[in-house]
């Protein structure tokens, strides 16, 4: 027989330990615990300040200060096998620290070891570009200009590569508004018709999961199409809809065949 419980005051009787789920922190080991990051550790800290060091997931994460990110990344490079660059961008932590973290992301082809190098930098600051050492920098640098707005110093080319050369606001930060502000609304009637054609066009709707009847291919009115630019001032004709009697079935005329007897 099952075990009675008391079901007095239940409702009010908590059964989760947090209102959201809170993602586990992830184990963090001492580098001392790997030989062959232990030695790299070495080799960077008699040149480079070392401000903490971990292993985790298996990678070691390292921070220095933001200054010495082109020193560091060419002893990881010269000293220590780091022969590749696979990733470098930015996190913004603006509103909870006040700062960026830039991070580059090496990995030792040789040893089969990966590595995580961060940095802490305030806004408006620079860091020095390290596409002298790794080429794939080049568009990763331009990248994180373009939406965080954390320039490189001595870049071959520092400009925007995704959003276009006058666009305001970087969005990625996390005060950027999800579906634009208002210059963002505005950019392509001021590009393509101008400014006073504001009132006549109206704002862009950047909302992606908006559906308008009457929008210009006229996908979403199934059973309406009409041509693109067609007059539809005196009405809309219906078209049928067909289906192919090769792969689909129109279930609602009862076309459909039925097995007197199961094989």
């Amino acid at each position: 027989m099952r075990k009675y419980v008391p079901k007095d005051s239940v409702q009010k009787k908590a059964y989760y330990t947090d209102r959201f789920h809170v993602v586990p922190s992830t184990p963090r080991e001492d580098v001392s615990t790997d030989e062959v990051f232990a030695k790299h550790l070495e080799t960077l800290s008699a040149k480079v300040e070392v401000k903490s060091a971990r292993i985790e997931l298996g990678s070691m994460v390292v921070e220095i200060n933001h200054k010495d990110n082109y020193k560091a990344v060419e002893i990881l490079r010269d000293e220590c096998g780091y022969a590749q660059l696979t990733e470098m961008s930015a996190v913004d932590y603006l509103a909870k620290d006040g700062n960026f973290e830039v991070f580059y992301q090496l990995l030792n082809l040789k040893e089969a070891k990966r590595m995580r190098l961060v940095m802490r930098i305030e806004q408006g600051l620079a860091v020095e570009s390290v596409v002298p050492l790794f080429k794939s920098a080049n568009f990763a640098e331009r990248e994180m200009f373009d939406m965080f707005g954390i320039v490189s110093n001595n870049h071959p080319l520092m400009k925007r590569i995704i959003m276009p050369d006058d666009w305001e606001g970087h969005p990625l930060l996390k005060t950027y508004p999800l579906q634009g502000d208002e210059f963002a609304s505005w950019y392509e009637v001021d590009k393509i018709f101008g400014k006073d054609a504001r009132e006549a066009i109206g704002p862009e709707n950047r909302d992606p999961s908006r559906i308008d009847r009457y929008d210009t291919k006229r996908f979403s009115r199934v059973g309406y199409e009409v041509p693109f630019g067609a007059d539809i001032s005196e009405g809309e004709t219906k078209t049928e809809i067909e289906y192919s009697k090769t792969f689909l079935v129109d279930y609602t005329k009862g076309s459909g065949k039925q097995l007197d007897k199961r094989k």
